[in-house]
């Protein structure tokens, strides 16, 4: 039986974290997965028009996406915070490996905004236009590989802090690799049909992970006080 001292722990910090989380996801879920279903197309010439047919959609997703961006700024230096004392080389991993995912997401909103500014230009190529959104989509790709490591260290200190459930930090370790593995598969343009399911299966757990995760540091891991212990 062990005695885990919990004074480095900051409960307004666990707080702010849960909350920068289930904005995330919730904002992610709109201008990630909803909105470029509603836009892209196979083609040019749909993807111009689907454009210019859901000009408000598109106004909401990039305002979405602008708040992803700033809201994971806040919860990088967060989490760094709240881990550092756990391990500061694997702090320092999954600070720096997140950082480099939201230069990628800023790259990839401009990418995203720049369809709007031809068709609105004077030449409108639509072919440019389909180059972006293909180009916008193929940089999800390259933030998932940044967001999977950072995952597998917040994952590692997690399990070596014996404050957060164990649970989640196996979840997110073990389901980084769904980032990892379908971000590698797609920009190296692998299609096999059980690299994409066991990617698919790893990315359930990693989301189930991250939401419960959220959901335990905004209502568990804030009623936690520094100079609480715990036996583990």
């Amino acid at each position: 039986m062990t005695s885990i001292s919990k004074n480095n722990w900051d409960p307004q910090a666990a707080r702010m974290a849960g909350a920068l989380y289930l904005s995330i996801a919730v904002c992610g879920g709109f201008s990630i997965g909803y909105v470029p279903t509603q836009i892209v197309a196979s083609d040019a010439a749909s993807s111009s028009a689907n454009l210019m047919a859901n000009l408000g959609l598109f106004k909401l997703g990039v305002l979405a996406d602008s708040a992803v961006i700033l809201f994971e700024l806040a919860i990088t230096a967060i989490l760094f915070q709240m881990f550092r004392h756990v391990g500061p080389t694997m702090s320092m991993i999954a600070l720096i490996s997140r950082a480099g995912m939201i230069t990628v997401m800023g790259i990839n909103l401009l990418l995203w905004v720049m369809p709007y500014l031809l068709l609105h230009s004077d030449a409108g190529p639509t072919l440019l236009v389909q180059f972006c959104f293909e180009a916008h989509a193929m940089g999800v790709f390259v933030w998932q590989l940044f967001f999977g490591v950072h995952l597998l260290a917040l994952g590692w200190l997690i399990l070596k802090s014996n404050i957060v459930p164990h649970l989640l930090g196996r979840g997110l370790f073990i389901g980084a690799f769904g980032y990892l593995i379908q971000g590698v598969a797609a920009l190296a343009f692998i299609d096999i049909a059980l690299i994409n399911y066991a990617a698919i299966g790893l990315l359930v757990i990693v989301t189930i992970s991250e939401v419960s995760f959220g959901l335990w540091l905004l209502i568990w891991g804030s009623r936690i006080s520094p100079t609480q212990t715990v036996t583990a």
